[in-house]
């Protein structure tokens, strides 16, 4: 995927960029594999707002992916590329040989006739191909991770992304993360060979609030244009800084920007081999 650029006919037109839809083969999605996606608006079941600035958006059908591709040493064929409003990566249409149809993501450089497999066995690692990380060479990138074994993809699935295969040491195996921190898994978990397509989908620029309010994005206001009692950063006599006692205070008054939020003693940690990379300052 390649992103474009147009001529700055508009303000917002100056700053934006779009996805180019080149690599798409299907523009309706399979019918039997979607199901309705309800709007919830960033509330619970109990009705309260958990995330904040949701709401609105342009109705969307959930394309129903199968991120455990349970279906073993059967052979598929890549039928159609299709676009996914649900997330940053294409998805690939999979036709077995019974017949049987799926969504898979799409790797990076999927096509049409495209032969894809998933095994419990050792198989030819190319692009697609799902078998346990102790069946793939090491040195190989792999997506769709998963944690436990047997409950489908949960890490690396965003455009783009790809895990190294480090080491296989006793029952874990050591992959390199995209954020850079070195993790174990075990090493009976499946993952698929490559990385997800879509690289260029994060170089997008929105370019105005019309298009995020499409993806179902509701204004953010900031704390320092409030008043006091709605915000910690609110009040002062003109525009002010945010330089409060303890530094920048949530809504609520907890410490924000920057500041550590992971529990220490958490049950993961102990798989934690390196932490991500610190950012420089």
């Amino acid at each position: 995927m390649a992103v474009k650029v147009y001529k700055p006919t508009t303000p917002g037109r100056r700053k934006a960029s779009v996805q180019d839809f080149s690599d798409i083969t299907k523009q309706k999605p399979e019918k039997s594999l979607t199901k309705r996606l309800n709007n919830h608006s960033g509330r619970n079941n109990t009705g309260k707002i958990t995330v904040r600035h949701r709401g609105g958006g342009v109705k969307r059908l959930y394309r129903v992916v199968d991120f455990k591709r349970q279906k073993f040493d059967v052979q598929a064929e890549v039928i159609a590329v299709e676009y996914d409003p649900n997330r940053g990566p294409r998805i690939a249409l999979i036709q077995y040989e019974d017949g049987e149809k799926a969504y898979i993501l799409g790797y990076a450089g999927v096509q049409v006739g495209d032969k894809v497999m998933s095994s419990q066995q050792k198989i030819e690692p190319t692009p697609g191909s799902r078998m346990p990380l102790n069946e793939i060479p090491l040195g190989l990138f792999v997506y769709n991770v998963e944690l436990q074994p047997g409950n489908g993809g949960q890490m690396v699935r965003g455009a783009g992304a790809g895990a190294q295969l480090m080491v296989i040491e006793g029952k874990f195996a050591q992959l390199k993360l995209p954020s850079g921190e070195v993790r174990l898994v075990s090493k009976d978990c499946l993952a698929t060979v490559g990385k997800v397509g879509n690289a260029d989908f994060a170089l997008v620029r929105l370019g105005k609030a019309g298009r995020r309010r499409k993806l179902g994005w509701r204004p953010t206001v900031r704390g320092k244009v409030m008043n006091p009692v709605d915000h910690p950063h609110g009040g002062g006599e003109g525009a002010s800084t945010i330089g409060l006692k303890g530094g920048p205070k949530t809504p609520w008054g907890k410490k924000a920007l920057g500041v550590k939020t992971r529990k220490k003693g958490k049950a993961s940690d102990k798989f934690i081999v390196q932490r991500r990379k610190k950012k420089r300052k």
